[in-house]
């Protein structure tokens, strides 16, 4: 039989892999320096984009799509070419994707700390950034497909399966969850509200886990495990019922995110089930992953790579296994807003992605340059560092989620909280962040000894950037199955169709969920006395958007006695039908503030967020000074009204035509409120003074941003407190 000569691209791999540790560095840096921020609040105190609420979403981004996203690229276009036996379909496209995909994180990096952001987690980066991710991803997608078609290798390897679902799925999630209303450049609000915006978004983000982070990385597990024990993978049946299982089950889980919220009980439980469910193909793959180190246990001893993989696969397995069981309503009500959460993520962020990025590097830089790794004894060093930060890392942070939980939950004999002062369950797992601050300090350590071994290793060889190959050409056979042929063996020789049953699967799931959620308004009674903001509300809350306070704290309260106690009424699903986006949260490091409107006067809120200190004795949130100072951007008010009414808020013209009036008014009248106390009498009229004295523009306290942002949380929880509330089964907008 003829055989062809061809060449692989290395060239795109190299820059991929190098990306990953660049991004690798900066993403756990910011990490590094968000862990002591919780010990030292005021450690960047008036940087503006230094500050925690902008920097946490920067490093989630950073770490998942730069650096995790790189690495995925890396092995990918490396595994691709050698399974099919080809080049990759077009050079340009490659060179496209991995340029693209670099100037998307330096869009983030530039645009998040800027406080451009949609607030929505692992989707905060606005819409211009949103519609290049698509085209780059689509780019990625027909490179990959446009391979497979010009493949070399009949039969698709178990690894080109989770290639392919990663790209359909993650290309339908991004799309669907980042509809926008654009308002300008860089603002933008979600075409849902509320509970449908919720339901969407975790869709969403718990897919963003599994199809970005999970299925992919079980596809690179899937290559470079058997390439590095040196033995094929243990079960090639388990990897079907694994493929088929994991991809159907994982599409339905996202609702596990939103236990006891206002979420309709259909939707959280169905998603309950699935994730029970999800257990089983989870465990399933890191079996099988597990299992081809059969026989080459031995090498485990000696081989940093296989030491870097074996516990790659563990933790993902433990991962999957604490996911499930957070899914349980009675684990989660103690788990859901905890720390506990924090170790759950970091768990599979630092052990599964991390360390098989890091095996495959290790593996992979060698063969790439044509030579040997420069030090063995430096990967070794580089894992016991890794392996012990991230113990150091999560094991605290399992302590302090059930500390915190405890704490929330307990009672004195006579019915008050035991713990009413939500400062002194901050206070007592501190001990815990430093533990984590330390931890997090090895694993980066572990990291900065990677890119000094691989830096030494490059410079000892020799890039070979077009690596010659030979295969014989493809031979046609018929479409229909042949004598003999197991129907999933002729299924992976017809990519096409491999990628529309892969699309079917996921879609499924997806449609039961988000359809109804759409379309039927029953499950969000309208409550009469939930009115929109006002502009100067809207405002207000655009500021807390942008300053990342959804990070910290929580707009959600829960049925449960010691939340209804500590916070007030529980919430209802019709409180939330005009928060574009919504604003539930994941963590509380500080309380939750849907009853916060009317609990404190507007002076203590415009102390409290020139000084945290000063209102909340032990408090580790930072100052937020040049909220109180910076003037507040009117200029585009009318906009984001009239992009909110296109959306089904009830803003009327006259109201829009008023907006700026609307404004000056409530604003004078906190402006007179905050007059209440002394101290701000005199400071305010002496900055006032000296001002004038000096020639200096002065901004009235009633158009600055705190004024806002004070209109805002004092709005927050008071609609359903109007006397006379009708609540009504249909929603009107």
């Amino acid at each position: 039989m003829e055989v062809e000569q061809f060449h692989y691209d290395n060239k795109i791999v190299k820059k991929f892999t190098m990306a990953t540790l660049f991004w690798g560095i900066v993403g756990m840096s910011v990490g590094l320096l968000l862990a002591f921020m919780f010990l030292f609040p005021n450690i960047t105190d008036g940087i503006p984009w230094l500050s925690f609420g902008r920097l946490r979403p920067l490093h989630t981004n950073a770490v998942i799509f730069a650096f995790v996203g790189n690495a995925i690229f890396a092995g990918v276009y490396y595994s691709t070419q050698r399974l099919l036996k080809a080049r990759m379909f077009s050079d340009f496209l490659s060179n496209f994707n991995f340029w693209g995909w670099q100037a998307i994180i330096v869009a983030a990096a530039i645009t998040l700390p800027m406080g451009f952001t949609s607030s929505k987690e692992y989707a905060e980066l606005e819409w211009p950034i949103d519609i290049a991710i698509a085209l780059v991803w689509v780019a990625f997608g027909a490179n990959l497909i446009g391979t497979m078609i010009k493949r070399r290798q009949r039969h698709l390897y178990v690894a080109i399966w989770f290639y392919l679902a990663t790209f359909v799925t993650v290309a339908v999630l991004h799309i669907v969850n980042n509809i926008e209303i654009p308002v300008t450049a860089l603002k933008s609000y979600s075409f849902y509200s509320g509970v449908q915006d919720a339901l969407v978004q975790w869709w969403y983000g718990h897919n963003a886990v599994a199809f970005f982070l999970t299925t992919p990385f079980l596809g690179l597990m899937y290559y470079f495990v058997p390439k590095a024990a040196n033995r094929p993978v243990y079960s090639y049946r388990l990897s079907i019922i694994h493929f088929w299982s994991l991809i159907f089950i994982y599409i339905w889980a996202g609702p596990h995110h939103l236990l006891y919220s206002t979420l309709p009980d259909w939707a959280q439980n169905l998603g309950v089930a699935f994730s029970v469910m999800l257990l089983f193909p989870s465990w399933g793959g890191m079996i099988n992953g597990l299992l081809t180190l059969r026989g080459a246990w031995d090498k485990v001893r000696t081989d940093p790579v296989l030491k870097f993989f074996v516990v790659a696969i563990t933790g993902y397995g433990m991962a999957t296994f604490e996911g499930p069981m957070l899914s349980l309503k009675n684990v989660n009500a103690i788990a859901h807003f905890s720390d506990w959460i924090i170790a759950h993520v970091h768990v599979g962020a630092l052990a599964w992605n991390g360390f098989l990025t890091f095996g495959m590097v290790y593996w992979l830089v060698p063969r790439l340059f044509k030579t040997k790794l420069y030090s063995i004894k430096l990967a070794n060093v580089h894992f016991w560092i890794g392996t012990l930060g991230i113990i150091i890392y999560t094991l605290p942070m399992y302590v302090a989620g059930f500390v915190q939980a405890s704490m929330w939950k307990q009672f004195n004999p006579d019915g008050t909280l035991t713990y009413g002062n939500f400062l002194e369950t901050v206070s007592s797992i501190i001990p815990m962040y430093w533990m984590r601050a330390i931890g997090g300090s090895l694993y980066i350590v572990g990291a900065f000894i990677l890119l000094y071994n691989i830096v030494k290793t490059v410079r000892q060889g020799s890039a070979v950037e077009d690596e010659l190959a030979e295969a014989a050409p493809l031979q046609k056979v018929t479409r229909k199955r042949t004598a003999g042929e197991a129907y999933h063996s002729w299924l992976e020789r017809r990519p096409v169709k491999l990628t529309i049953f892969a699309t079917i699967a996921i879609l499924i799931g997806g449609i039961v969920q988000i359809v109804p959620s759409l379309m039927v308004d029953e499950y969000v009674p309208v409550i009469s006395s939930v009115k929109p903001y006002t502009p100067l509300e809207l405002e207000g809350r655009d500021i807390y958007i942008r300053e990342g306070c959804v990070s910290c704290h929580s707009q959600m309260i829960r049925p449960f006695r010691s939340e209804v106690e500590r916070y007030g009424e529980y919430s209802k699903a019709g409180e939330y039908v005009y928060d574009y986006p919504f604003l539930w949260g994941s963590k509380r490091t500080g309380p939750d503030l849907m009853r916060v409107g009317g609990k404190y006067s507007d002076n203590w809120h415009l102390n409290h967020m020139y000084d945290p200190q000063s209102t909340s004795s032990g408090s580790i949130m930072p100052s937020y000074k040049w909220i109180v100072t910076d003037e507040l951007d009117k200029s585009d008010t009318e906009a984001k009204m009239k992009a909110l009414s296109t959306l089904g808020v009830p803003y009327t013209l006259e109201e829009i035509e008023n907006a700026q009036q609307s404004m000056i008014e409530q604003g004078i009248q906190i402006e007179k409120n905050l007059y209440a106390d002394p101290d701000f009498v005199d400071t305010y009229e002496a900055e006032k003074e000296f001002a004038a004295q000096n020639g200096n523009e002065f901004v009235e306290m009633r158009n600055r941003e705190i004024v806002a942002l004070i209109a805002y949380l004092q709005r927050l929880g008071t609609d359903i407190k109007a006397k006379d509330v009708e609540v009504t089964n249909t929603k009107t907008n």
